[in-house]
């Protein structure tokens, strides 16, 4: 009787158990459906439907409406997951933490950022002294109702008087300046608007800084933009009295921005062609001159000038040097032969070089790790500052007259810490520590070094929960960039610690593209070699499965921006091998990117449908014209935003609608999330970066067939 009785509480047991995992289908809505136009190009004599074309448009009342349906889809789907809910009020605690900026001084004070927690966004304070009582100088959630403006940049006059004020308005690259009395902490009449990708630069009794034309109405955040000036504006006049200080006629596509030593000796101008290789212009302001010499010729090599030492030009560049080197240039004789090296290229990447007190400050990466390194001027190293252990150091530098110096430290698992770094003695003491609402020791990370497919070892990090097994059935994210010179170091996300917490792997590839090792690393997954960055990230995938960390059914991808045209290809090429997909802000018309805002900036590292050769090679890997009908894709949650002026999100529409065609019947889900009153990321505030990162990790937990544990 004993022996039936625990048969049949083994069954039961059983039974419950198989309850427990039973899993409720969830269904999907009807897509909307979006027509298809009969667009054709001829690139070269390959004919290129783009039946889609009218997505383009996305002020047009067919597309408003047909964003409004798909997101209607994607959030009955969302809001179906069981434990999405759970995730909101997860995230909205374990974000609950007081985070702060390193101090910077300017004048009598002190300043710094502060966030409580929630606060949708940073707070700059101010104080006297180290030790002073902090004050609110600037709120920027004063800004706006909804968190939806954002501190895009300040900078201060040299008598202190002033604060120029950049914000942005729903994530939008556009800017407006305003300037703050340093006194009353009042706001002035002085105004400036169509700014974009630059800050003030302030000279005398006013500010030099980059501005288009006013945009056509209703085509702000998708015409292409052009003629980029540098204008001077003086303090107590109107936008429209500012003196023209630098333009380019014939040549449309150039950024330029402009710079000061810090003597005010030297006006800098840095003009590029788009993200890659610069040029710079100077005129010694000491001499009253009228034009500008050319200190560095563009664009095959990249320039950038930290400062001068009497009469010459401090500046670091990768000409002869693909992992950097500090060089010292006369203006008068700017050839490289008359260059002397300050500190010369070495075996590792010469990521940053700063001033401060009179002194150097570099800033190296070793595998995608900060070494940190004082210098005299000569380039002598006088001290290596010691950091907690493998992360990310960033802010050192400051004034002449400085004795001291602030720097943060970060990991994956170090939420931040502040050091105050003294001069005389050569010692950083921790300033100030983060402290967070969970465990972080609960976790470790790891650095692998996985062959791609020709050969080549790419470094990965691989982020997890002490102990875990590894037997194939962990759910995973691989997450990765490979472009634009871009390193990905270690940072710490509160994001991806709820996916840890739930017993995830998170791993970071660090492909070719990017700029971890040097500009040869980076030239290695550009242009015609840009298939490169997708074979490491497919690489990467098929290592963390051969390794047992995970397996296909339980592997999801993420990337944004380039990163999203990185997740579009890579799906494209490979739907097999991932189980979820999320291209995020992404490029994923290779043909067409170039035609919209600042897209033609990219070329210099993607190339141009405009040209035979270069067409050829995009074509081949364009996301959105190597979708194939009837292929099962991973489950995929397109990603973007209505503001997004980078990436306009006319990329995003029309991938999602010639996926949700080209997907096997009863294949995986293919969702598009469309935000709004937001943009390509930076800015955004912690309602909806909470809003985003519950939607985000619901979809992933619920398609990697993982439950969610409190």
């Amino acid at each position: 009787m004993r022996k039936n009785l625990l048969f049949l509480c083994s069954l039961a047991i059983i039974a419950c158990g198989e309850k427990k995992m039973e899993r409720k289908e969830i269904k999907v809505a009807a897509y909307p459906q979006a027509h298809k136009d009969s667009t054709v190009d001829d690139y070269f004599g390959t004919k290129v439907a783009d039946p889609f074309r009218w997505l383009e448009n996305d002020t047009a009342a067919e597309v408003i409406d047909w964003v409004k349906k798909e997101n209607e889809v994607t959030q009955n789907y969302l809001s179906q997951i069981p434990f999405r809910e759970q995730i909101k009020s997860r995230l909205g605690k374990i974000w609950n933490y007081p985070r702060y900026g390193s101090p910077f001084k300017e004048g009598d004070f002190y300043f710094f950022y502060k966030n409580d927690g929630l606060q949708n966004q940073s707070v700059l304070y101010r104080q006297k002294g180290l030790n002073g009582e902090p004050e609110v100088f600037l709120d920027p959630n004063s800004l706006s109702t909804d968190g939806t403006v954002s501190l895009a940049s300040i900078t201060f006059s040299k008598d202190h008087k002033y604060a120029a004020v950049g914000i942005a308005k729903s994530g939008s690259d556009w800017n407006e300046i305003f300037v703050m009395d340093m006194v009353s902490k009042q706001k002035l009449a002085d105004k400036i608007e169509w700014v974009k990708f630059s800050g003030a630069t302030w000279s005398g009794n006013g500010f030099y800084y980059s501005r288009y034309d006013e945009p056509k109405k209703g085509k702000e955040f998708s015409n292409a933009n052009e003629f980029m000036k540098i204008y001077f504006h003086e303090m107590g006049k109107s936008q429209k009295d500012d003196k023209l200080v630098y333009e380019d006629k014939a040549h449309p596509l150039r950024y330029f921005n402009a710079g000061i030593t810090e003597d005010d000796r030297f006006l800098i101008i840095s003009v590029s062609e788009g993200t890659s290789g610069s040029e710079i212009l100077i005129k010694d302001l000491s001499k009253k001159e009228t034009g500008f010499k050319t200190l560095f010729k563009g664009f095959e090599n990249n320039y950038g000038v930290v400062d001068n030492i009497g009469d010459k030009i401090l500046a670091i560049t990768d000409f002869n040097a693909p992992k950097y080197r500090l060089v010292l240039v006369d203006p008068n004789q700017p050839e490289s032969k008359n260059w002397t090296d300050i500190i010369p290229e070495g075996k590792d990447l010469l990521e940053s070089v700063s001033t401060c007190g009179g002194k150097l400050f570099s800033v190296y990466l070793k595998d995608a790790s900060s070494r940190l390194y004082q210098h005299d001027l000569t380039g002598k190293v006088e001290n290596e500052i010691p950091l907690p252990g493998i992360g990310t150091a960033s802010g050192i530098g400051g004034r002449k007259e400085d004795k001291e110096a602030f720097f943060s430290f970060t990991s994956f698992t170090n939420p931040g810490e502040i050091y105050r770094y003294d001069l005389s003695s050569g010692k950083a003491e921790q300033f100030r520590k983060t402290e967070v609402a969970f465990n972080i020791n609960d976790f470790e990370t790891k650095q692998v070094f996985y062959p791609s497919k020709d050969g080549v070892k790419v470094p990965m990090f691989i982020i997890h929960k002490k102990g875990i097994k590894l037997d194939g059935n962990n759910p995973t994210l691989l997450y990765a960039y490979g472009g634009f010179n871009i390193s990905l170091t270690p940072s710490f996300s509160v994001s991806r610690m709820l996916f840890l917490e739930q017993g995830g792997v998170y791993a970071i590839a660090n492909l070719r593209g990017g700029g971890e090792y040097g500009e040869d690393w980076h030239k290695a997954g550009m242009l015609e070699k840009k298939q490169t960055v997708f074979n490491d990230f497919i690489a990467a995938a098929e290592f963390l499965i051969s390794e047992k960390y995970t397996s296909s059914p339980k592997l999801a991808i993420n990337g944004g921006s380039n990163g999203g045209l990185l997740i579009g290809a890579c799906m494209a090429q490979r739907p097999e091998l991932f189980k979820v997909a999320i291209p995020a802000v992404g490029v994923l018309d290779m043909l067409r990117y170039h035609k919209f805002t600042i897209g033609w900036g990219w070329a210099v590292e993607y190339g141009s449908s405009d040209k035979k050769e270069q067409f050829d090679y995009l074509y081949k890997y364009s996301p959105l014209h190597n979708l194939k009908a009837g292929t099962n894709y991973p489950a995929t949650m397109v990603m973007t935003a209505d503001h997004d002026d980078r990436v306009v999100p006319a990329h995003s529409f029309k991938f999602a609608a010639t996926l949700q065609e080209a997907q096997a019947k009863d294949g995986n889900p293919v969702l598009i999330r469309i935000d709004s009153k937001a943009g390509h990321g930076a800015g955004k505030p912690t309602a909806k970066l909470i809003e985003d990162a519950t939607d985000f990790w619901s979809f992933v937990l619920w398609n990697l067939g993982a439950d969610f544990k409190e």
